[in-house]
C-alpha cells in the first residue's frame, strides 16, 4: 500500500510538471446497481480516461446513476460525499484515487468539490438519478418517517441485510450498535439479517465483524423502516492495527461454550496433505479432542464421537470423513463459516448430548462468476460460483474434489501392494431471491469412498443429502424458515475370496426431515425464537447376502428400524440491562418407535440372555414412546467492557446410538435406534465460565469450568457382536457417566502474529454397578472411557512475514487415550489364559505432534486474471510415531505387544491454489 502511495505521489508529480489546465471529460450511460469498480471499467470502455486506485479504497461504493454529458469531477464529489477518498484528474485524462495522502491542488481544484456544486448542476443529471450512494463511513443521514410525528420515547424498529459489497453475499454474525448506547446492539444470523430496537430520533451506527472493515450510518428514526448495509472486506495490513473497544463479542455474547472460525482462519492452519480441514482445525479448540491421527471423529467436553451432530446447511452428515479419516467430508472453497457450541445449545438443535457443529456454506457471488482450484499431492479441488441470469436475484455455489491416491496405498507393505482408496464429493447451493422479503435456498451435497487393502476386500460409503429451505420475513419482527430435506448414508462390504465364500454386505441410514423456525423480535429487552421440526428414520441395519449361486453362505436381513422424532421448542433472549442477559428456552421432544416390528421381552431384574426371554411379538403402530423436556439457560453478567462472566445450563436426549469397536468413526459403524429394550441417552451439562479481553480487545482470554452427567450410554459386554446382531440388546449395557474439565484459552486475533493457545484438563469416567444390567465392570468402580485424555495442550500460530509471505505452525501434546492390558496368565481346564487388567486402566504413549507450513502468495496487481498461491510445510516435523493403538498377538506361546502408528515420519506436502 505505502508503495503504492508513492507510486501515486510521484506520478502526480510528474503530471503536474507538464499539465497547464485539468480536463472534466463529461460521462455519458446508464450504470445501474454496479459497484464502483465497474463502473470504472465501463468508463474506460467509452472515454480516453484511465484510473489508479488501491482496490480497498473503493470496494464500498456502488453506483445507480444515469449520466448525460456530466462532468466527471461532479460525479465524483457525489460519490466521495461525506468520505476520506479525494481524486484528481490530469490533462491527459488521468484519474487519481487516494485517501491517504494530500493531492496537490495545483494539479486539480475539482476534488473538493466547492467549484462544481451539485445543486448548481442538477440539469445534467436524469431525474432517475439515485443520490442513495452506499459508502461505508459515509455521513448521510437515512431517515425514516417524518420528524413532525416524533413522540417523547417513542421507539421503532430498523430492520435489512447486511451484504458483501464484492459478492452480495450475506454477512454472518456482523454486530450493529448504536454509538449512543451501546446495550442497543444486533447481531446478523446465517442469512445477513439484523433487528435492531431504537428510540426515536438520530442515531449514529457502527458495523463490525471478522473480515470486514467498519462501517458507519447515520438514521433518523420517525418510524419503523429499513436498511440494506453494505460493508466491505477487510485485507489486513502489517501495520499496528488498533482494535475498538467495542469489538468484543466474545465478551458480550450471552451463550458460552460457543466457538465461531471463519474460512480464512481454517485455511491458515497446518494440515496433513496441505488441505485445510474443518474438524481438524476444531480439535484444535480447547475442549475439544481426538482419539488419534487419521481421524475426523471428535470428542466434545467428554462426549462420545456420535454425540456431535453435524449439519452442513442443516442437513445431517453421519460420516464427515475421507480416506480413513485423513480428510473431512466438507470442501473447505464452499464452506462460509462454521459454529460448534459446546455448551449453551439453542433450543432449536436437538438430537445430540456432547455438541452441534453447523457448517453454513456459501451463497454464491450475485455480481460475476468466480472461483478457485487446488492441486495437492493426494486430491485436487474445483470451485465455482456466480449469478444466474442477469438480474443479480440468482447465484449458485459449486464444489467438487477428488483423489488420486493409489500411490500413497502402494508405499504400505508388501502384503498391500494391491490396495487402492479413493473419494469424491460434490456440492451444489442454488440461492434465489424472490424480493427483499423473501427467499429460497437449495443444497445438494454427495460424497463417496471407495477403499480396499487387499485385492479381497473393498469397502465403500456414501453420503447423499438435498434440502430445500424458504426464508420468509413475515413481517417487521417476525422471520419464519421452512426447511424439508432429505439425508441418506450407506456403507457397505463386498468380497472376492472366491465362488463359495463371496458375499456382499450393505447397511444404511434413510430419514426426511421438515421443520419451521421463527424467531419474533418483540424489542431490545426480548427476542423470541420458537418452532417445531419432524424426523422419520428408516434404518436398514445391515442384510448378508451370497454373491454366486454356487455359495454355501446363508443370507441374513436384520428387520428394518423405523421411528419417528419430534419437537417443539421456545426461547427467549432478555436483557435486562447493558450489563445482564440472559438466554432461557426449553424443548420438548418425543420419540415414536414404530412398526411393524419384532421384538423380544425379558425378564426383569436379570441381565438379557438368550435364557431370559419370556415373550417375543410382531406388532404394527406405535410400539414405544419416549421423551421429556430439555432445558437451556445462559447468562452473562459484563461487569466491565473487557470482563465478563458466563453460566449455562443444558439437559438433552439422544435416540441414535452409534455400535462401535473403534473409539472413533469407522465405515463399519452402525447406528442403531432406541427401541423397545435400549432406552435413549440422557444428560445434562453445567458450566461457568470467565471472559477478559486485553490491550484494547487485542488478545482474548478466557478460563471456562464445566461438569456433565450422562445415563444410558451404551458399552459392550466381552466379546460382543455389534455387526448384524438381531438380538444387539444382548451384547450392549447402558452405563452412567460423568466428565469434567477446565479449559484455557489466550486468543490473539489481529496482527502480523495471530493465533490461539489452548489447554484442558478434563476426564471422562464411566461405572456399570448394576448387576440387573449385566456383569459388573471393574466391580462397579468408575472407569476411564476409551477417549478420556486428562491433559491436552495446543498452539496455533501465524506470522505475516509480509502481504506475499506467512509462516503458520502448530504443536499438540495429550494424554494417551486408555486401553486394557493383559498382566498376566494362568491355568485353567489343562490350558494356559490370559489374565487382563481392569478395563481401560493403562494408557498408549503420550502424544505430540508439530507441523510446519509456508504460505506463499502472488502478486497483488488490481487488475489480473487470476491469484495464485502455494502452500509447503511438513505434517509431524519432529517425525514421531505416535501411537493410534497398543495390540497384542500370542507367538511361539509368549503375549508380544505391538504400537501402531499412522504416521511414523514427517509428511512434506505443496499445495497449490488458484482464484479466478
Amino acid at each position: 500500500m505505502r508503495y503504492f502511495a508513492f507510486l501515486i505521489l510521484f506520478l502526480c508529480s510528474v503530471e503536474f510538471i507538464y499539465a497547464q489546465q485539468s480536463n472534466d471529460p463529461p460521462i455519458t450511460g446508464s450504470f445501474k446497481n454496479i459497484t464502483f469498480k465497474a463502473f470504472i471499467a465501463e468508463v474506460e470502455k467509452s472515454t480516453n480516461l484511465f484510473f489508479y486506485y488501491d482496490s480497498k479504497t473503493i470496494d464500498t461504493i456502488g453506483v445507480n446513476l444515469e449520466l448525460n454529458k456530466t462532468p466527471l469531477s461532479l460525479v465524483l464529489t457525489k460519490l466521495f460525499e461525506g468520505s476520506p477518498i479525494k481524486f484528481a484528474i490530469t490533462k491527459d485524462n488521468k484519474v487519481f484515487i487516494t485517501t491517504d495522502y494530500t493531492i496537490r491542488p495545483e494539479l486539480s481544484s475539482l476534488y473538493t468539490g466547492k467549484e462544481n456544486n451539485y445543486e448548481d448542476n442538477k440539469g445534467l443529471f436524469s431525474t432517475q438519478t439515485l443520490l442513495d450512494v452506499k459508502v461505508a463511513s459515509n455521513s448521510k443521514v437515512h431517515e425514516f418517517g417524518s420528524r413532525s410525528t416524533l413522540t417523547p420515547n417513542s421507539t421503532f424498529i430498523l430492520t435489512g441485510f447486511v451484504r458483501n459489497s464484492k459478492t452480495g453475499e450475506p454477512v454472518i454474525n456482523a454486530t450493529i450498535y448504536s454509538s449512543k448506547d451501546s446495550s442497543i446492539t444486533a447481531t446478523t444470523d446465517v442469512y445477513g439479517y439484523y433487528t435492531l430496537n431504537l428510540k426515536g430520533g438520530a442515531h449514529s451506527l457502527e458495523v463490525q465483524g471478522a473480515g470486514i472493515r467498519d462501517a458507519h450510518y447515520n438514521v433518523g428514526m420517525y418510524d419503523n423502516g429499513r436498511l440494506d448495509i453494505i460493508v466491505a472486506e477487510r485485507v489486513e495490513t502489517l501495520k499496528a492495527v488498533t482494535v475498538s473497544a467495542k469489538k468484543s463479542a466474545n465478551i458480550n455474547r450471552v451463550q458460552m461454550g460457543v466457538e465461531r472460525l471463519t474460512i480464512a482462519e481454517i485455511k491458515q492452519m497446518p494440515a496433513v496433505f496441505g488441505e485445510a480441514d474443518v474438524i481438524r482445525v476444531l480439535t484444535t479448540l480447547p475442549g475439544v479432542k481426538t482419539v488419534g491421527e487419521a481421524s475426523t471423529g471428535f470428542n466434545v467436553r467428554g462426549g462420545a464421537a456420535d454425540q456431535n451432530l453435524i449439519l452442513y446447511n442443516d442437513a445431517t452428515i453421519y460420516n464427515p470423513s475421507h480416506f480413513f479419516g485423513m480428510f473431512s467430508s466438507f470442501n473447505p472453497d464452499v464452506i462460509k463459516d462454521i459454529q460448534l457450541y459446546k455448551s449453551s445449545v439453542d433450543a432449536k438443535y436437538g438430537g445430540r448430548l456432547s455438541s452441534v457443529l453447523d457448517i453454513s456454506s456459501r451463497e454464491g457471488n450475485k455480481k460475476e462468476l468466480t472461483g478457485s482450484a487446488g492441486i495437492g499431492l493426494i486430491t485436487s479441488r474445483l470451485h465455482l460460483e456466480g449469478p444466474i441470469g442477469e438480474s443479480e436475484k440468482t447465484s449458485f455455489t459449486l464444489g467438487a474434489r477428488t483423489t488420486y491416491a493409489k500411490w500413497l496405498v502402494s508405499l504400505l507393505p508388501k502384503e498391500y501392494e494391491d490396495g487402492d482408496a479413493g473419494f469424491t464429493d460434490f456440492n451444489i447451493n442454488i440461492h434465489h431471491e424472490f424480493n427483499e422479503n423473501s427467499s429460497l435456498y437449495f443444497t445438494g451435497y454427495y460424497s463417496k469412498d471407495n477403499f480396499r487393502l487387499r485385492s479381497d476386500s473393498t469397502y465403500h460409503y456414501t453420503n447423499r443429502n438435498a434440502n430445500l429451505k424458504w426464508k420468509k420475513l413475515i413481517n417487521k419482527n417476525l422471520t419464519g424458515v421452512f426447511t424439508a430435506g432429505v439425508d441418506n448414508y450407506v456403507f457397505g462390504l463386498y468380497t472376492d475370496y472366491g465362488a463359495l465364500n463371496n458375499f456382499d454386505y450393505n447397511y444404511q441410514i434413510l430419514q426426511k426431515y421438515a421443520k419451521a423456525d421463527f424467531t419474533y423480535y418483540r424489542n431490545s429487552k426480548h427476542t423470541f425464537e420458537f418452532g417445531l421440526n419432524a424426523i422419520h428414520y428408516n434404518l436398514d441395519p445391515g442384510n448378508f447376502k451370497a454373491r454366486s449361486a454356487e455359495s454355501s453362505l446363508m443370507p441374513i436381513n436384520l428387520q428394518t428400524e423405523k421411528a419417528l422424532e419430534s419437537a417443539i421448542y421456545v426461547s427467549d433472549k432478555i436483557t435486562f440491562s447493558p450489563q445482564f442477559s440472559v438466554t432461557a428456552g426449553v424443548r420438548l421432544s418425543m420419540f415414536n418407535v414404530l412398526g411393524p416390528r419384532k421384538w423380544n421381552e425379558y425378564l426383569d431384574g436379570i441381565p438379557k440372555s438368550e435364557t431370559t426371554i419370556t415373550d417375543s411379538y410382531d406388532k404394527s403402530g406405535i410400539l414405544k414412546t419416549y421423551g421429556g423436556p430439555e432445558f437451556r439457560v445462559s447468562g452473562r453478567y459484563a461487569f466491565t467492557n473487557s470482563f465478563s462472566v458466563k453460566a449455562g445450563l443444558n439437559t438433552s436426549r439422544q435416540y441414535i446410538h452409534m455400535l462401535s469397536n473403534t473409539t472413533t468413526i469407522a465405515p463399519t459403524d452402525v447406528w442403531k435406534l432406541s427401541d423397545m429394550n435400549i432406552a435413549p441417552q440422557r444428560g445434562g451439562q453445567a458450566s461457568l465460565g470467565f471472559f477478559k479481553n486485553l490491550r484494547n480487545n487485542t488478545i482474548e482470554t478466557s478460563v471456562e469450568f464445566y461438569y456433565k452427567k450422562m445415563y444410558d450410554y451404551l458399552d459392550y459386554k466381552p466379546g460382543a457382536k455389534l455387526i448384524l446382531n438381531e438380538v444387539i440388546e444382548q451384547d450392549v449395557m447402558p452405563t452412567e457417566g460423568k466428565a469434567y474439565g477446565v479449559e484455557l484459552l489466550v486468543k490473539k486475533p489481529v496482527g502480523k502474529l495471530n493465533g490461539w493457545i489452548g489447554y484442558t484438563y478434563s476426564r471422562t469416567l464411566l461405572k456399570m454397578d448394576d448387576p440387573t444390567k449385566g456383569t459388573l465392570i471393574n466391580n462397579g468402580s468408575y472407569y476411564p472411557a476409551n477417549f478420556d485424555k486428562p491433559h491436552d495442550f495446543i498452539f496455533v500460530g501465524n506470522y505475516k512475514v509480509s502481504h506475499r509471505f506467512s509462516i503458520s505452525a502448530n504443536v499438540n501434546y495429550s494424554t494417551g487415550r486408555p486401553i486394557t492390558l493383559p498382566v498376566g496368565k494362568y491355568y485353567y481346564n489343562g490350558a494356559y489364559r490370559v489374565m487382563y487388567s481392569d478395563r481401560n486402566a493403562h494408557r498408549i504413549p503420550d502424544y505430540f505432534r508439530a507441523d510446519l507450513s509456508l504460505n506463499i502468495y502472488g502478486n497483488h496487481k488490481i487488475y489480473q486474471r487470476t491469484h495464485n498461491s502455494w502452500s509447503i510445510g511438513v505434517y509431524n516435523l519432529t517425525g514421531r510415531r505416535n501411537a493410534y493403538s497398543v495390540f497384542f498377538v500370542t507367538e511361539n506361546g509368549s503375549i508380544n505387544g505391538y504400537r501402531m502408528s499412522i504416521f511414523g515420519s514427517m509428511i512434506p506436502f505443496v499445495n497449490y491454489n488458484i482464484k479466478f
